[in-house]
């Protein structure tokens, strides 16, 4: 594994950021935009998962930085629910759907990964 040193090598980061523009994106255009509530809460997921990664970085143990991983992981999580909720009340499209939720999957997938590998790093250091 190459060295990290800065959040932003972190792969999950970056697909997360991606994850952060797209549904800013969608979230800016036609009713989406005037549905406060829930425009405000995809988008606080979303930015969630991102400043999850990179908090988590700063910290001190590899076992706080799965602590933060996995609210993040829970976090991309919520913006798969609300996206449900966004195609079912008509606000995106079943293609943007299916674009941001593969998106956020890849999210999940990368971050499960990352928390998985510091959680053995730290069992193997015990």
């Amino acid at each position: 594994m190459a060295t990290i040193r800065r959040f932003e090598d972190i792969q999950a980061w970056e697909k997360a950021r991606q994850l952060v523009r797209e549904v800013y994106r969608v979230s800016a255009v036609g009713k989406f935009q005037r549905d406060y509530g829930l425009r405000d809460q995809i988008c606080r997921a979303a930015v969630s998962s991102m400043s999850n990664i990179a908090e988590g970085f700063a910290r001190k143990t590899g076992r706080e930085f799965a602590r933060f991983l996995d609210v993040a992981r829970g976090s991309a999580i919520e913006v798969q629910s609300l996206l449900y909720v966004s195609l079912d009340v008509g606000y995106i499209s079943a293609d943007e759907f299916k674009i941001l939720h593969e998106l956020a999957d890849e999210v999940i997938s990368l971050v499960s990964g990352f928390t998985t590998y510091l959680r053995r790093l730290r069992a193997e250091r015990q």
